[in-house]
């Protein structure tokens, strides 16, 4: 990972992600998760103070790296529920089939290497009943703007932890294995090129 990644990102992928338009987005969604819930991509545990208590029955933070876990663990100490974290990849989630009546993914799929295996899994884990809730920037509709995203992105995925600019969230929602239910999208406040939102819930195909 080299030292930019372990001492250098973290840091900066928390401060980036508790903007305040990044936070009212996080307030909007979060409270809907009900049940079991798993959230792929805990990063730093931003998400934490905005679950509803009395609906979470049981929570697994998801994150493969060792440094944003650290993070998270502080974050879960105030949380009014146990946290359960798991240090693997999105492919390789380790809990049963039908376990989940929830899944959360918040600035996520931006920097899941291969979306679609991940996706699948998440699909896997939720109970016949669960759903998906994503809140995710991606490629914007305007031809100016996602040329912007298009030129950056090479360098924006070396600096930013993997983090695409560009990608087309709702397909590859749908590619897998997810049918979307109710999705807005719009530009929220911030740098144009990273600022186009998507956001919703999604059940297994």
């Amino acid at each position: 990972m080299g030292l930019y990644g372990k001492y250098v990102l973290p840091g900066l992928v928390h401060l980036t992600c508790r903007t305040k338009p990044l936070m009212r987005q996080r307030e909007k969604v979060i409270p809907l998760a009900r049940g079991r819930v798993l959230e792929i991509g805990i990063g730093s545990g931003l998400n934490l103070p905005y679950y509803d208590a009395e609906g979470v029955k049981q929570y697994w933070g998801l994150d493969p790296a060792p440094e944003m876990l650290r993070l998270a663990e502080r974050a879960a100490r105030s949380a009014p529920f146990d946290v359960e974290f798991l240090a693997v990849p999105a492919d390789e989630i380790p809990l049963e089939s039908g376990s989940v009546d929830t899944v959360i993914t918040t600035y996520t799929l931006c920097s899941i290497p291969d979306t679609e295996p991940a996706l699948r899994e998440m699909a896997r884990v939720l109970d016949p009943g669960g759903q998906l809730i994503f809140c995710e920037h991606g490629a914007a509709p305007n031809a100016s703007v996602r040329r912007w995203q298009d030129l950056l992105n090479p360098l924006w995925k070396r600096f930013g932890g993997g983090c695409h600019l560009n990608r087309l969230i709702p397909e590859l929602i749908e590619k897998g294995g997810f049918r979307i239910e109710q999705m807005e999208s719009t530009y929220i406040q911030g740098w144009r090129p990273g600022s186009y939102t998507y956001w919703g819930t999604a059940v297994p195909d």
